[in-house]
């Protein structure tokens, strides 16, 4: 990166030492066969994949002096494949819980489901439609905790029904800790998530719409995973799923989501729009 100028969306020095430990761990558990360190720094992958997904760029237009395209989707892959990207992620979010003094896993937590459209390309087995907001698509999943950080992540096809989405979550969310108690959701989920996180001794309250309100009206702390998701279109890989998997579009999640960390973390900002 010294042989660079550096891009809005690299980390500083300050926010690549909250990932480090995590990313060198790895590496030294996953020694070459040859011996051979690795041509690439891991902090210029990491930057090439916060690049990516900032700017929503195809592989193939990743700018020349980053890694090339085949190494960073190398390490995208695995990453995703054996968790690093969520063990990166939920490092970042627990270090910005004790920071707000709180502990580190949420007690309460807010879930609920966007659909958006997918690119050309996308494999129609893994997309569908969904009926109520007519987009033809994926669905993106979200369990959020009070400061709208996301817990966990999940991506279906749009045609899935909002159950089907808590269940995953609320499944999700269980296997990671058990301090959860409550989880906040929309009349979209029925009575099937309800049940199921009983499962879980987690109370699922559905939170009802004041038939009163016209146009959008913000509700009690469900209205924080609106604002994530709002973040999250900051990203443009996120705007539209250009994603093969599934997979890879939950990691999407938790990649933009440690940029947004990682600079809370560290006090600094990202410009998010032109300025005159």
């Amino acid at each position: 990166m010294d042989m660079r100028k550096p891009y809005p969306s690299d980390l500083t020095d300050e926010q690549w030492a909250l990932a480090e430990p995590v990313i060198t761990a790895w590496k030294a558990q996953h020694p070459s066969v040859s011996g051979h360190q690795g041509k690439y720094a891991m902090r210029e992958i990491v930057n090439a994949i916060l690049y990516q997904n900032r700017t929503g760029c195809q592989w193939e237009f990743l700018p020349h002096d980053m890694p090339p395209p085949g190494a960073v989707k190398y390490y995208f892959y695995l990453w995703r494949d054996d968790g690093t990207d969520q063990t990166v992620h939920d490092l970042l979010r627990w270090h910005l819980r004790e920071k707000k003094k709180r502990l580190a896993d949420p007690s309460l937590i807010v879930m609920d489901t966007q659909s958006i459209h997918v690119s050309v390309g996308v494999p129609a087995t893994t997309t569908g439609r969904d009926a109520a907001k007519r987009v033809p698509g994926r669905k993106r999943c979200l369990a959020v905790d009070t400061l709208g950080l996301v817990v966990e992540a999940v991506v279906l096809p749009a045609s899935a029904h909002d159950n089907a989405a808590g269940t995953a979550l609320l499944d999700g969310v269980a296997a990671q800790t058990d301090r959860v108690e409550k989880a906040l959701v929309d009349q979209g989920f029925k009575k099937t998530v309800v049940d199921h996180g009983k499962r879980y001794g987690i109370d699922v309250e559905i939170v009802e719409r004041n038939p009163a309100d016209t146009g959008f009206v913000p509700q009690a702390k469900r209205w924080i995973i609106e604002q994530t998701n709002g973040i999250l279109m900051f990203y443009r890989r996120l705007v539209r799923d250009y994603e093969h998997r599934p997979a890879s579009s939950r990691s999407r999640v938790f990649w933009a989501m440690t940029s947004v960390m990682a600079r809370r973390l560290t006090g600094s900002t990202l410009a998010s729009r032109r300025t005159a």
